[in-house]
């Protein structure tokens, strides 16, 4: 049963999510930051590094704004099973707080018929609560097997953010750890998926997987340090296409074709494959 794909503009109710210095500090070490040098990132990874002034990873967005989904429930009764995350965006109006509220505001903002499943994209944006003003915007789309064939529109296609055919400008290898899926939980996403050995069995996976999005923080932190000199009031925005599973343990390569102010990105697993298409990062 297809879903209803009239729910296109269906807003959900605010939801607010506060958090502290302790939880910047877990985001950062659930996406391999100081795993190499337990004595770099500390700015990351510490509150009173030398004098440096705690500082929030960009892609710690993602988890923040969690809860912008509740618009979802205006699309249909769907098994959430069938639910794989395909894209991820990020857009930061300002640097994040190392403790703060927001107040996140979901809106569906389209359906897809894709024949043998919907794409459905959402829009979630996220306002300071002590300011008024708005922080970041969370724009992600996921793909719903079994709902689509109503004969509705597709929508877009082709290839985006193509890389140039030439070797890329920069190349940053991360390690991650075998137990790299347990400790990025901890920020919030508790899916089994990424720690059941029996409920990956019936997914078809041999052992848990890596969460998407802690693949999209290491990948954001590659591109913190390799274009903005780590400097996150410089990292401005983030968005790519989830292609292939992660095992934790698994190193990966993020490589970048740069431009005026942002940079094309794909990031690939230790065989080779891409796990993250089509990116682009924005940067003053």
């Amino acid at each position: 049963m297809p879903i209803n794909p009239d729910a296109v503009g269906a807003t959900g109710e605010p939801v607010t999510h506060a958090w502290t210095s302790t939880d910047a500090i877990l985001y950062a070490l659930g996406v391999g930051a100081g795993a190499a040098d337990p004595f770099d990132e500390l700015e990351f990874t510490t509150e009173n590094s030398n004098g440096v002034e705690q500082q929030v990873l960009p892609t710690m967005a993602v988890v923040l704004g969690a809860g912008g989904g509740s618009a979802f429930g205006s699309i249909g009764s769907f098994n959430p099973a069938m639910l794989v995350h395909g894209e991820q965006a990020i857009t930061l109006h300002r640097p994040i707080p190392v403790q703060g509220e927001v107040s996140t505001v979901g809106q569906i903002i389209g359906i897809y018929d894709k024949g043998k499943g919907a794409v459905v994209e959402s829009k979630a944006v996220s306002t300071d609560v002590a300011t008024g003003e708005p922080l970041f915007t969370n724009v992600s789309s996921v793909f719903i097997r079994g709902e689509g064939g109503w004969g509705g529109d597709r929508g877009p296609s082709g290839p985006r953010n193509v890389p140039a055919d030439r070797a890329p400008d920069h190349e940053v290898t991360y390690q991650t750890r075998t137990d790299q899926a347990l400790l990025y939980r901890l920020s919030g996403d508790r899916n089994p998926l990424h720690s059941d050995p029996t409920f990956a069995a019936m997914g078809g996976f041999d052992r848990p997987i890596l969460h998407g999005l802690c693949t999209y923080g290491f990948t954001g932190r590659a591109l913190l340090h390799a274009l903005c000199d780590g400097d996150p009031t410089r990292f401005t925005g983030l968005e790519g296409r989830f292609t292939s599973p992660v095992m934790p343990g698994e190193p990966l390569t993020v490589r970048m074709w740069t431009g005026d102010g942002e940079a094309v990105f794909q990031t690939v697993g230790g065989d080779g494959r891409v796990v993250l298409d089509a990116g682009r990062v924005t940067f003053g």
